[in-house]
């Protein structure tokens, strides 16, 4: 079997970064990916194009981002949630354990570990809304991944 991580990461696994745009400015939020060494962001958002986005729409943080960083960018809906699903977490405030196990069947019903690669998220960062990772859907990918792949760093910014 082939190695998936070979020449990736440190230690030949995967430095899988996130972070969330909301409560904070745009030169905090630029500079954390920066700092970081963020190679790509990987915006996992059902609506990147949100009123409530601010600095973080799809096309204009696309040009921020490689024009301030040098960071590219893409929209990866499959690692996004259905609507019917965040809505109800969200709009009819549904409890997180029953939001969480169902974006983790259907993440597991998508393949994700198949659709997306290793090299594809080395150094990549998954961006959503949420300030912290706790109860945000990025996280449960990144651990998904992590426990599909191994050798998986995650770092919150």
């Amino acid at each position: 079997m082939p190695d998936i991580f070979a020449g990736q990461g440190k230690a030949g696994g995967v430095r899988l970064y996130t972070i969330g745009f909301t409560k904070t400015t745009a030169a905090d939020f630029f500079g954390r990916l920066q700092s970081a060494g963020v190679q790509r962001i990987v915006d996992v958002r059902l609506n990147p194009d949100g009123q409530l986005s601010g600095f973080a729409k799809r096309d204009d943080l696309a040009f921020f981002a490689e024009r301030l960083c040098g960071i590219g960018y893409r929209h990866a809906p499959e690692l996004a949630p259905t609507k019917p699903m965040f809505d109800e977490y969200k709009k009819l405030k549904g409890p997180w354990p029953d939001y969480e196990a169902k974006f983790l069947k259907l993440i597991a019903e998508r393949h994700i570990e198949t659709t997306e690669t290793p090299a594809d998220l080395d150094g990549g960062c998954l961006l959503c809304s949420e300030d912290v990772p706790h109860h945000c859907h990025r996280r449960l990918v990144a651990e998904y991944l992590k426990d599909r792949w191994g050798g998986v760093e995650i770092v919150h910014l």
